[in-house]
């Protein structure tokens, strides 16, 4: 195989079309370019989480992912391609999201995202994955409806991930209190009526 990247800008895309795998010009606003430019940015976004010194179990399952989303891509960017997500791939995911979850404690109200460096690094990644499934639904049939499912279940895994990663970094989940105590204004407290 030669090289893929053998020139890095071509000034093809200067008027504001992108070129997809089938050589076709599109538009970069696109839907279909949005889908797969969310999947590179969401991409990314693991590649950072993964050089936060993960456990390998969580590091090897984050790499997995990673080239499955680079298969959901290359998918969404050439029109007519067969699918090249493995078979298996969302049900992977669901084993792994029933492992991990199998060792946390059960949730009663919604978390807020944060804790320590790498969960919090995690509710990124989560919240740009829910984007590239709203970005995935815009591209219409564009996205398969397996790629869907996958992008999907790899949000609920984030999520649970986050939470293997708090607890491991010792942090605790702080729940979201939403009949929480509304304090009065600065200034108002006794003032009474009028």
């Amino acid at each position: 195989m030669g090289y893929r990247l053998s020139k890095i800008y071509t000034r093809t895309g200067d008027d504001g079309t992108t070129g997809l795998g089938d050589g076709q010009r599109v538009s970069k606003t696109d839907p279909r370019v949005g889908a797969y430019g969310a999947i590179d940015e969401l991409n990314s976004v693991l590649g950072w989480v993964r050089s936060q010194s993960l456990p390998p179990e969580i590091d090897h399952l984050l790499m997995n992912v990673q080239h499955a989303l680079f298969d959901i891509g290359a998918e969404i960017a050439t029109p007519g391609l067969p699918p090249l997500l493995p078979t298996g791939a969302t049900r992977s995911l669901e084993d792994a999201i029933d492992h991990h979850n199998a060792t946390l404690s059960p949730l009663a109200e919604f978390i807020l995202p944060g804790g320590g460096p790498r969960a919090s690094a995690l509710h990124i990644a989560r919240t740009v994955c829910r984007r590239v499934e709203r970005e995935a639904c815009a591209a219409g049939e564009a996205v398969s409806g397996e790629n869907r499912r996958y992008l999907n279940r790899l949000s609920d895994l984030l999520f649970v991930l986050a939470r293997v990663l708090l607890r491991e970094e010792g942090g605790c989940e702080e729940l979201w209190h939403h009949k929480r105590q509304k304090k009065p204004p600065e200034g108002t407290a006794g003032t009474g009526p009028g």
